[in-house]
């Protein structure tokens, strides 16, 4: 094979700020990487069929199995006999082809993979981590330009945050604003269905963090709601292990989710935090012949700008395929207000200052869900307003405009503004739905068999998920991407408690986005009302 080598469009990486390089990586460091190969049929063919199945009746949708995607919309396997004989020349081991994925998993070392992609890996030191990475491009034969779409794995920079916030009690201004939930007492107050879920499956991806199986029994048998059945599926050499800080973010995904979703199986797929690790972790959720899961629900993530362009295009080509197997995908829409800038994290710096989207809540095939806060009592809603703590904490619900995505045509009536940053155009918008989020009001949980109350966009995404679990238990099959419908369904009466009241700027009163009848950049369509949502979804006609 020809060894011109060509860059890989959209790989191109800086040094994280706050980063320095301090030593190459040692040659003989062994990793993993993850080639994705182009399948010429996902974006024109798939696009089709799921604008065709949005205007069908949800009885009537045909939603691909997994063997069908695989055979109809998989990878050439001519490609990926040419990726894999180059590989194998550069000396690369090829531990798994996923036809269907289009990807290709490769071990080897750091002397290997460098030759082997043009790239000078490297140590960087960050006042809070270290990590192997990268400057620049990465690199194919000519033979492969148009075969290779992204290569990941090369750079091992922790990717994403957790959209979790913890109830600071001292910042707690009243005793009213003490008023927090349990899970069923919010799913109450939005009137979800009760219904036996035993048919469903949620996904639950993170990177980091761990639960016991012990303390969940505590935790569901103190609430009287049945303990679900809970399964980890372990990628990239990830593992349920507690101990650390993100045990908050997943103990709050199963809690919230099994709480109002009695009954269901959780697929918990752990993975490392990086780019790949991320893609990994969904390629397994969605293409997962066992669990099958029918919604997946996703609580962490990064400002649009934080992400490689070749990693949020193949996590976006992923979230479609998702949408034509007909599994919800379920996202926290972040945590830090229309900046989407985390002021506690320093590896989230922003340096732009510009206004941002978090990724992977800004593709137009996921669902996004904004917060809220809620105030109510038994079975009603008293007050519910835009969630933002500014100035007390800086923390606000995520939302705004994309960068990056064009609008999508079921957002066309939806009234987007244009980007508050300066030349800022009409494009995806988030969220699309909204919930709790308060820590203030929050969710009363266990963290290691603690008591605790959390919020963030974090309770949102599985609460959504948990209430779309409920939905397919009662119609019977799984209602798939639901975002053109939802939009369609939003002006009839009672579906959503439209928030009129906030913005999530915090910076200044003003607000970079506000709040006002129909869809917003802080809440989306407004909060649900489950079970006529639910009513509403199974005498949908198109």
């Amino acid at each position: 094979m020809n060894k011109n080598l060509v860059k890989v469009p959209g790989s191109e990486r800086d040094v994280l700020s706050s980063a320095k390089k301090v030593a190459p990586a040692d040659p003989n460091e062994k990793m993993l990487v993850t080639i994705v190969v182009r399948r010429p049929s996902t974006t024109a063919k798939l696009t089709s069929m799921i604008e065709k199945a949005t205007n069908s009746p949800l009885s009537e949708r045909g939603h691909l199995s997994r063997e069908e995607f695989a055979s109809n919309h998989g990878a050439n396997p001519n490609d990926l006999k040419k990726v894999e004989d180059f590989v194998k020349e550069q000396g690369l081991e090829v531990k798994d082809i996923n036809i269907a994925a289009g990807t290709v998993v490769l071990a080897g070392t750091v002397d290997k993979f460098s030759t082997a992609f043009g790239v000078e890996l490297a140590h960087y030191e960050h006042p809070d981590f270290t990590y192997r990475g990268r400057t620049g491009h990465v690199h194919v034969p000519e033979e492969l330009a148009d075969i290779v779409e992204a290569v990941l794995g090369l750079d091992n920079r922790p990717q994403v945050s957790p959209h979790i916030c913890v109830l600071e009690e001292a910042k707690v201004v009243s005793a009213a604003a003490r008023k927090t939930f349990t899970p069923p007492e919010v799913a109450k107050l939005y009137n979800f269905p009760s219904l036996n879920c035993k048919d469903q499956c949620i996904a639950i991806v993170e990177f980091g963090g761990g639960y016991k199986t012990s303390d969940m029994v505590q935790y569901f048998n103190r609430l009287g709601v049945s303990q679900p059945e809970l399964v980890d599926v372990l990628v990239d050499g990830a593992h349920n292990q507690t101990g650390v800080r993100a045990d908050s973010e997943v103990q709050l995904d199963i809690e919230v989710a099994a709480a109002v979703a009695p009954g269901v199986r959780i697929a918990m797929y752990f993975a490392p935090n990086t780019d790949k690790g991320f893609l990994d972790a969904i390629t397994n959720a969605i293409h997962d012949p066992r669990n099958k899961p029918s919604v997946i629900s996703i609580s962490w993530g990064a400002p649009e700008s934080l992400w490689s362009e070749q990693a949020r295009e193949a996590l976006n080509r992923v979230f479609q395929d998702a949408a034509s197997l007909g599994i919800t995908i379920c996202c926290a829409s972040g945590d830090n207000g229309s900046s989407d800038y985390e002021h506690n994290n320093p590896r989230n710096p922003v340096p732009d200052q510009l206004l941002h989207a978090d990724f992977p809540a800004s593709s137009p095939f996921v669902l996004a869900c904004g917060g809220t806060r809620l105030e109510g009592t038994d079975h009603t809603i008293t007050n519910e307003i835009v969630w933002n703590n500014s100035p007390r904490s800086p923390i606000a619900t995520g939302g705004g405009v994309s960068n990056v995505f064009p609008l999508p045509s079921w957002q066309i009536n939806a009234h987007v503004p244009a980007s508050a940053n300066l030349g800022g155009q009409v494009k995806r918008a988030i969220p699309d739905v909204a919930g709790n989020a308060d820590p203030e009001t929050g969710y009363q949980i266990a963290v290691n068999g603690q008591q605790t109350v959390t919020g963030g966009t974090s309770a949102v995404a599985p609460l959504w998920a948990g209430l779309i679990a409920n939905i397919n238990q009662k119609l019977g099959h799984s209602v798939g991407f639901i975002n053109p419908v939802l939009y369609k369904l939003s002006a009839q009466n009672g579906i959503f408690h439209d928030i009129t009241i906030g913005n999530n700027n915090i910076t200044n009163g003003n607000g970079a986005y506000k709040a006002s009848s129909g869809w917003d950049a802080c809440t989306g369509l407004g909060s649900p009302d489950g079970t006529k949502l639910m009513n509403a979804l199974e005498n949908f006609h198109s």
